[in-house]
């Protein structure tokens, strides 16, 4: 099962045997260890040993999904892996501080340079024609800068139901991470 609680209210009631930070904020937004027996974190920001009990690896390349029960995962580089050979053009930033507003939705079309969001006065705008794969939610504070949403270049609206080939490698990792735990109770 699949909880969406940010503020982690219902930890203390619901006692989970494992617990997945799969926030991607890049940085460690409050998880500890002691928050279930088996605490799984993805990707930059976190320490295995320290912070969780293992780090799965977020980074596209050979080291994809790696169970990392020591240490940290790879430093994000800030730019996503290319699509079509397109990397950095295709993130829509926030323009500015403040509560965001989509003006498009996931599976849209859009082109290069058309408005997208807006953050009060601000707008933010397509850097690249295509399928919008990502967007915040309306409502969601946001820092100048932050990441609130993306644009892939390939024109496929079956892109947006689908399970993405790094998602998979991911999900694999926490399993695996699941499956070799070894300081369950029966351990």
């Amino acid at each position: 099962a699949v909880l969406v609680d940010p503020a982690a209210r219902s930890l203390a009631e619901l006692r989970p045997a494992v617990l997945v930070d799969a926030i991607i904020a890049k940085k460690n937004t409050g998880l500890t260890i002691s928050e279930a027996p088996l605490v799984l974190a993805i990707g930059p920001g976190f320490v295995a040993g320290a912070d969780c009990h293992a780090v799965i690896e977020s980074q596209r390349g050979p080291t994809l999904g790696q169970v990392i029960w020591q240490g940290s995962a790879i430093p994000d580089s800030g730019v996503p892996g290319p699509v079509l050979g397109v990397a950095a053009e295709r993130l829509l930033r926030a323009p500015a501080a403040g509560v965001f507003t989509p003006l498009v939705s996931i599976g849209d079309m859009v082109e290069k340079g058309q408005p997208v969001g807006r953050v009060g006065d601000m707008v933010m705008r397509a850097g690249i024609s295509g399928l919008v794969r990502g967007m915040l939610a309306p409502g969601v504070r946001v820092t100048k800068g932050l990441k609130a949403g993306d644009v892939d270049p390939r024109p496929d609206p079956a892109l947006c139901r689908h399970i993405s080939d790094k998602a998979l490698v991911i999900g694999q990792g926490a399993l695996s991470a699941i499956n070799t735990f070894k300081g369950w109770p029966h351990d």
